[in-house]
Parts: C-alpha cells; sequence; structure tokens
C-alpha cells in the first residue's frame, strides 16, 4: 500500500497543479475561419511532405491549401491568405499537419476496466485520432446517445461510427433467415452505422450480410474459433463481408490439409491461455507465403475489395509481455481498474497470463512474421489495409496503442507515408466517408494533427510521452507529442487532455490508496 505521506504529497501537489494547469484550455472553436501558418502537409493520400504552406478552414471545410514559400526562404507575406475578423490562426512553422486518424476498432472504454468515455476519449484525441469505429460494446443505445453529442459538440470526444454486435438486444435466439434479416432491419432502423460479427450458422450469415448490404450499412467480423470451421473469412467475403478485425478466420481460409486448427485434446476454449497459447500456433499450419494456395486467397480477397484490420497492437503483449506490461506510460496514465483488469485472471477476457514464458513468446514472434507477410503483400498489391487498435484490453492503453499500431505496420514493411495512409484515407474509404475525412484537401472537413517533430522519420513522436532524445549539448529531452487535435473544426490542446487524463488516475489513485505495482510482487 501507499504510505500515508507519499499520498498527503500527492494529494497537495494535484491541488497547486490545478490552478496553474486551468490558464490552459482543452478545447477552443469551432471557429468561422482558421488558418494554420507555415506548416509542412503530410496529406494522407501517400503523397510526400511539402511545405511551407498555409492551410484555410471556414466553417468547418478546408477551402485553401496555400503554397506560400520554399524551406529555408524567407515567406513573401503578400502570397498569404489573410485572416478576417474574429478568425483563428495557428503559428504551425517548423510543425507537421497530418489528416485525423482512424481507429477502425476503438471499444468506448469498458464496465469490466472501470474506462468511461471521458477519459477513452480524451486519450484518443489527445494521440490524434478524430474518428472511431466502435465494432459492439456496452450498448447500441449507449453508443449512438455519445455520438449525437460528439456531432453535436456536447462533449469532448472524436466522431463516432457506431456498429452493433450481430444479435444484440434480440429477446430470443436467432435461428432463422428471416429472423436475422429482421434484426438487421431493427438495427438500420435504430441508427446503427453497421454490424459487428463473431460467427454464425452459414444461413444466417449469409442473410444477415445480404439484409445489411441491401441497407447500405458497414460490417465487420472477428472470425470467433467457435463458429470459423465452417464459415471463415472468404466466406465472410463472398457473402458481402467489407471488413475483418484481427487475424482469426484467415489462416483458416488458408489450410491446405486440415479444416480446423491443431488443437490439443485437453483444449478448453473457455481457458484463456488455451486460447492465445494456441492462437499463437495457428499461422504455422497454413499455406506458406507466396505458395499457389496463399495468393489464390489473396487475389479472391483483393477481387471482392476486402479491407484487413489487422489490430497488431493488441497481440502484442503475446510476443513480449515484459515490453507490453512496463510500458513507461502506465505509471500516469492507466486507471487502477484498468490496471486490476489486465493481471493474470481466469475472467477476464485477455488477461490469459496464467504462465506466459519463453515458449509461447517464441511461437508468437513466429505468428507475427507470417502474419505480417501476408498483409504487407496484401497492401502491395493494392489492397486496403486500415488501422485499428482495440485497445482496453492486454496492456494496451487507449491512444498510445494506436501509435503503436502504426509502428507495428512500419516493422510489416510499410513505407512511413503508407502507414500514414493506412491510419486515414484507407480508414476512411473503409467507412465511405473519403469524401470528407482522411486527406487534407479542399472541400474537406478540418480534421487534422499537429505535431512539432516529423513523425516519418519517427512515429514515436506521437506518442504523448514524446520520444527520447540526445540534444548536441549531451541533453537527454522529450520531443513531439501532438500538440493540437483539430476535430470536426474544434481545437483540442493535446497535452491539456493528457494532464486532465492524469489528474483523473492521480484522483482514482488516492481515493483507493493505490501504487501500480507489477503481478505477484507483494510489497
Amino acid at each position: 500500500m501507499k504510505s500515508a505521506p507519499a499520498i498527503l504529497v500527492l494529494f497537495f501537489l494535484t491541488l497547486f497543479i490545478q490552478p496553474i494547469q486551468a490558464q490552459e484550455k482543452s478545447a477552443e472553436g469551432p471557429f468561422d475561419q482558421l488558418i494554420i501558418r507555415g506548416v509542412t502537409l503530410i496529406n494522407g493520400n501517400g503523397a510526400p511532405p511539402m511545405g511551407p504552406v498555409d492551410v484555410v478552414v471556414e466553417q468547418n471545410v478546408i477551402t485553401q491549401v496555400r503554397v506560400v514559400g520554399y524551406p529555408g526562404v524567407a515567406i513573401d507575406d503578400d502570397r498569404r491568405p489573410e485572416l478576417e475578423e474574429g478568425g483563428k490562426e495557428i503559428d504551425a512553422h517548423g510543425m507537421y499537419l497530418l489528416p485525423g486518424f482512424i481507429d477502425m476498432h476503438g471499444h468506448i472504454g469498458g464496465v469490466s476496466q472501470g474506462a468511461d468515455w471521458d477519459y477513452v476519449f480524451k486519450l484518443w484525441l489527445a494521440h490524434g485520432v478524430t474518428t472511431v469505429r466502435e465494432p459492439s460494446g456496452r450498448s447500441r443505445d449507449w453508443a449512438l446517445d455519445l455520438k449525437k453529442k460528439s456531432a453535436n459538440n456536447e462533449i469532448i470526444a472524436p466522431r463516432i461510427v457506431q456498429y452493433t454486435g450481430f444479435g444484440s438486444g434480440s429477446k430470443t435466439p436467432i435461428v432463422t433467415e428471416e429472423q436475422a434479416r429482421e434484426w438487421v432491419r431493427q438495427n438500420a432502423k435504430a441508427g446503427s452505422d453497421g454490424i459487428k460479427f463473431f460467427g454464425a450458422a452459414p444461413k444466417i450469415m449469409e442473410a444477415a450480410l445480404d439484409e445489411n448490404n441491401k441497407l447500405g450499412l458497414g460490417s465487420a467480423s472477428h472470425h470467433a474459433q467457435l463458429s470459423v470451421a465452417r464459415w471463415n473469412v472468404l466466406h465472410s467475403a463472398r457473402a458481402g463481408l467489407t471488413s475483418m478485425e484481427h487475424w482469426y478466420g484467415l489462416p483458416e481460409a488458408l489450410f491446405e490439409d486440415r479444416t480446423v486448427q491443431n488443437y490439443p485434446l485437453d483444449y478448453n476454449y473457455q481457458n484463456e491461455q488455451h486460447r492465445f497459447e494456441q492462437a499463437g500456433k495457428l499461422w504455422a499450419q497454413a499455406a506458406k507465403p507466396y505458395s499457389d494456395h496463399w495468393n489464390l486467397v489473396m487475389e479472391e480477397l483483393l477481387a471482392l475489395d476486402f479491407t484487413l484490420d489487422p489490430t497488431f497492437n493488441i497481440y502484442e503483449a503475446s510476443r513480449d509481455l515484459h515490453r507490453a506490461r512496463r510500458a513507461e506510460w502506465h505509471e500516469d496514465y492507466t486507471l487502477p481498474s484498468l490496471w486490476r483488469f489486465y493481471q493474470p485472471s481466469k475472467i477476464s477476457h485477455g488477461s490469459y497470463w496464467h504462465f506466459w514464458g519463453t515458449e509461447q513468446e517464441i511461437a508468437w514472434k513466429n505468428n507475427f512474421s507470417l502474419w505480417m507477410t501476408f498483409v504487407n503483400e496484401y497492401k502491395n498489391r493494392g489492397g486496403r489495409v486500415t488501422t485499428g487498435s482495440d485497445s482496453g484490453f492486454i496492456f494496451q492503453l487507449y491512444g498510445f496503442a494506436y501509435v503503436r499500431e502504426l509502428e507495428l505496420l512500419r516493422e510489416a514493411g510499410f513505407h512511413p507515408l503508407e502507414v500514414i495512409r493506412s491510419a486515414t484515407l484507407n480508414g476512411a474509404e473503409a467507412l465511405k466517408m473519403d469524401d470528407l475525412i482522411g486527406s487534407i484537401e479542399v472541400g474537406k472537413l478540418a480534421d487534422m494533427i499537429l505535431v512539432d517533430a516529423n513523425p516519418l522519420e519517427n512515429f514515436k513522436v506521437l506518442y504523448g510521452t514524446g520520444a527520447i532524445k540526445l540534444t548536441e549539448d549531451n541533453e537527454v529531452v522529450r520531443v513531439g507529442g501532438v500538440q493540437y487535435t483539430i476535430s470536426d473544426g474544434v481545437i483540442y490542446n493535446a497535452k491539456v487532455l493528457l494532464k486532465e487524463v492524469k489528474d483523473m488516475v492521480d484522483k482514482a489513485k488516492i481515493e483507493e490508496n493505490f501504487i501500480l505495482k507489477q503481478p505477484g510482487i507483494k510489497n
């Protein structure tokens, strides 16, 4: 337990810091006009950086992207757009401007994790996430209420795209095709943007996807092991599924000499270590990279314009538990309740550290290598790969985990510009919102990120904790961290949002007399 003096010191420090922090606002706007001056633009469409440019926003719509000079040459002020009365400008010389990030797999906290929406939203916005697709969560109505409040700028929140878990809220099990179709119609009538599937009987999946596509809604699937033996990713794509989550169902589509994974005979799906340990051996059972069957599956998915949303980061602890558990942001930004949820448990999803060791991690490293090879080649052949985090599980924290996903896409073989496109324009295309967001172009909405270091050189500058750098004077400093996130024209100060999150965590630690300790350590 934390000693009484330590708690008192933390309490008085919190009281002392609060008035100072109150001088800065976490959010401003929207403004009738906003001009971002002298910035280097990373567009999101794969184009290389260019600058300096001035970007003009009017009534939340980008109206100008004007080149105003050349590197190392003084800007001619006569070439610059004029600031109107009541407008706002940001001096962004030396900074980089990117489109707002799209998290294609973002759960809005969780009751078991003790993480509520205000905590989650601030962490996302502090890391440049301006749009989130929630693939099922606490309830449809709860998420749709937050979506409405976000759209009206009533709360500090990214834009929300809400998908309902298939069958959620149904009074009886869905066992007929007509029941499936009726549930889909009711889901659309309620205002949902799409459906998240986990699997069902083939005839049910076919009927639900057919009805969903007729209504123009989106779809995603986590092909759960309980259903994947008779319905894998190829079946879903052929039936009209628009995107797959994680990687479940893809190795099964690549099987050549089996129809089910090589389960040990004492396997129990309810045992989380069984589930995740055996999942780490699954890609090794699939067709070899670039073999005939491997190529045939890939080419069919490409022809169907299928989207992969890999969420690499959420499985990273499987290959390096110590790294994920000791990430430096946990001390300041992870709630006590969330930290407890992560610990070894027989009932908490993803807390499968019953006896995780070297053998499991080696298998998962091989798993990652084969998985990343498929995803990178899919991108190389023109396939759409998006960026999702699935935070709130397995030591992955909202916002921070999204940046880690960017790093893992880079590890998979993506050029940094391809990583940014995956995080922005590809997500917008998958959501059929690329006419509004996903790149910085005239006519699109003002969803943007400002950072004072080049993320293409080092994605770590996007972490809220910044990147470590040694100066020419041999001083160790932190650089980067998103400066401003602009969502629907509102300017969010990312540093202030992070401070507000830290205050939430500090308050919870005081109330619970909590000190963060690593698992199994008693004193």
